[in-house]
């Protein structure tokens, strides 16, 4: 039993900093440019196809993944130049309209390129197999490599946002956008860098996610609604919040899923308590975030007050 916790605790934090890798340049969008785009979950199928076209092509994981975060950055400035910055002076309610038809075109824009089938993408040869954590207990390298690419993102990100000029007019942005505008902050240059580094995240949370989950058309929908949870719990606006919201989200979906079903088979059959155990992880994952709205309405770390 104390093995099975340390090692579901374990995926718990391996998902939870991708899913922060999503939040965070969701969080910051959202944030300073006030902009609902459901959009952000296309960006991490896209990076995660070309990631995994570039690592067939060139033959070399981390090459591939360079090149698909790059290339991904560069798709997610020509979607902003192109469409998203005629949404910023618009209502919410057009902005989910306009990004939600930007995530349907993608969806089948993917289709066309590459097709309905699957793509198979292969963790690095070195981080393929187990290794022995503590004696008697062995978890997937590649796991770990995840977390440790997670953990690094997140203390750069720490280090942009708190620690240089450009981080400052973030935050500045974050707290109070028109005061940051009004003291000279290009808003241009400010709003499509922070799509090119919001893509950019997208593209390596799928990139690293592709040898463990299926990189397939609608990849992005669930985990960009995940995404959203995340930065209501954490705070519009806060990278700090997303970190912590995205650890929680992480831990409670993937511990509820390994041993809810467990609980409940003292209780109902274990087909029911196998089907009923992910969908009550799920809807605990929702209680969390309407009790943080209860108690928190501006979420944990708001950026604001």
């Amino acid at each position: 039993m104390n093995t099975l916790l340390l090692e579901q605790a374990l995926n718990g934090l391996q998902f939870g900093l991708m899913l922060f890798l999503l939040a965070a340049g969701l969080t910051l969008v959202f944030g300073i440019m006030d902009m609902i785009n459901l959009s952000h979950g296309s960006l991490y199928m896209v990076g995660a196809y070309l990631v995994a076209t570039l690592t067939g092509y060139l033959g070399s994981f981390w090459t591939g993944l360079a090149a698909g975060v790059f290339l991904t950055a560069l798709v997610g400035v020509a979607l902003e130049f192109t469409v998203l910055r005629r949404l910023y002076k618009c209502d919410h309610l057009s902005q989910v309209l306009g990004t939600f038809a930007i995530l349907l075109m993608a969806n089948e824009g993917v289709r066309m390129i590459w097709g309905p089938q699957p793509l198979n993408l292969n963790p690095p040869p070195f981080f393929a197999g187990p290794i022995e954590i503590i004696p008697g207990f062995h978890y997937p390298a590649y796991r770990l490599l995840i977390m440790g690419v997670g953990m690094a993102v997140a203390v750069l990100l720490y280090l942009l946002v708190a620690k240089t000029r450009v981080g400052m007019k973030v935050r500045a942005g974050a707290a109070d956008r028109e005061m940051a505008f009004a003291m000279g902050t290009r808003v241009s240059w400010l709003f499509t860098g922070l799509f090119a580094f919001a893509a950019a995240l997208c593209a390596v949370a799928g990139g690293m996610l592709g040898p463990l989950f299926a990189v397939q058309v609608g990849m992005g929908e669930s985990i960009l609604i995940l995404a959203f949870v995340v930065i209501v719990i954490g705070g519009i606006g806060s990278i700090r919040g997303a970190l912590v919201g995205a650890l929680l989200v992480g831990m409670i979906d993937t511990l509820g899923r390994a041993f809810i079903p467990s609980l409940l088979g003292g209780l109902f059959s274990p087909s029911v308590a196998a089907s009923a155990g992910p969908a009550t992880a799920s809807i605990l994952i929702y209680v969390l975030m309407a009790a943080v709205l209860f108690w928190k309405p501006k979420g944990l770390f708001p950026a604001v007050g």
